[in-house]
């Protein structure tokens, strides 16, 4: 019999181990999906920063290309900076998912408006820039920050579900927001508390967990047979690239422009 199981790998472009859990993802998956997991070995120990998120891109593309060897049928790239989305999608045929790509779809879908509640202030530029790119920055309400830095979240669960609702009841009341996101996936499995927290006010609106939403809509892209178009995101030309000898080399002969 067919194995119609949709593999989807999340890859998180941290070197932190640990940081995200195999068996925290794993609870995502049911009937038909089943997920893996790897992190990067060179890059940042966290991404609050363009920076971070740059010098994360080529540690990506290596677990990128690793999957594809691999026989994922999708990537899913563990960050809401979505760092290495555009150029993962030129090296591989796979589905390749940014959370906040498609979160910020997903919420301009099932609300008005929308705003993202993120870990600190100055990742505010690069949402709306995002939102930007995505053609949504008239749905974007507002970036809000809970102000507790990436690697700090679990320290103190209690305190950062409280700083979530404080900030999402402001986004509803006092930016226009209709739809939530989380601004980064360390605050995966937070979404229910804050639905709670927000109904306990009478406030009723969609909360998306990014990385749960990420991962059934990878699958649903599968099981139609599509993937990012090739106009849009052409596998890039043959020529040297020097310094990135490992990266180089593991990818496959592709066509030249």
């Amino acid at each position: 019999m067919q194995d119609n199981t949709v593999h989807i790998r999340v890859i998180s472009p941290l070197v932190t181990r640990g940081f995200r859990k195999l068996a925290d993802l794993k609870a995502l998956e049911y009937p038909g999906i089943a997920v893996s997991h790897a992190e990067i070995s060179t890059g940042p120990a966290s991404i609050e920063s363009e920076f971070e998120a740059a010098m994360s891109v080529p540690g990506t593309l290596l677990e990128v290309n690793k999957a594809d060897r691999d026989g994922v049928d999708a990537v899913i790239i563990d960050c809401m900076g979505d760092p290495g989305l555009r150029p993962a999608r030129e090296i591989t045929d796979m589905v390749v998912v940014g959370p906040a790509q498609t979160g910020m779809h997903i919420a301009a879908m099932l609300g008005h408006t929308f705003s993202v509640i993120t870990v600190m202030r100055r990742l505010r530029p690069s949402f709306e820039n995002t939102a930007a790119l995505c053609g949504l920055s008239s749905k974007l309400a507002s970036v809000r920050s809970v102000d507790i830095p990436v690697l700090h979240l679990e320290a103190d669960r209690t305190e950062t579900l409280r700083r979530l609702i404080e900030e999402g009841r402001k986004a509803v009341e006092e930016d226009g927001a209709e739809a939530l996101i989380f601004g980064c996936t360390g605050l995966m499995g937070c979404a229910a508390g804050l639905r709670a927290g927000l109904l306990a006010e009478g406030i009723d609106v969609p909360v998306i967990d990014p990385i749960p939403t990420a991962i059934s809509i990878a699958a649903g892209l599968v099981r139609a047979g599509l993937s990012q178009s090739r106009t849009t995101y052409p596998p890039p030309p043959e020529k040297a690239l020097i310094g990135y000898d490992a990266l180089h080399a593991s990818m496959p002969p592709l066509a030249a422009e």
